[in-house]
């Protein structure tokens, strides 16, 4: 028996997990744009994300779904990286990602405007 699902917070975790993924990559590319962005807040940002991807991952196959409509939605690389993340059983902790493999994949697999 599958348990029911608020399917309006799900994709609040969607959105705000692709969205915090895009906030941590760019800082991390970016560095010296946002001097408030200290190791703390950082690691809090990082938090934060982890807990929307758990969400997701709580919700099982709807979080899976609702993150797949979301990127078909909003075909950018922070809703791809949320659907990649939870393509798999195994919890990868987002500090332990390569990331330049991270952003290559995003890159090749993004959709393309047409």
């Amino acid at each position: 028996m599958n348990t029911p699902i608020l399917k309006e917070i799900v994709r609040q975790h969607a959105e705000m997990a692709a969205f915090l993924w895009t906030v941590y990559d760019y800082h991390l590319l970016h560095p010296d744009e946002n001097p408030d962005m200290d190791e703390e807040r950082v690691e809090r940002l990082l938090e934060r994300l982890e807990a929307h991807l758990d969400g997701l991952r709580v919700a099982g196959e709807d979080g899976r779904t609702i993150a797949r409509e979301q990127y078909e939605q909003f075909p950018e690389g922070g809703e791809l990286f949320v659907c990649r993340m939870l393509a798999t059983d195994r919890r990868i902790a987002i500090a332990e990602l390569k990331l330049d493999n991270v952003r290559r994949y995003l890159t090749a697999n993004s959709v393309k405007p047409l």
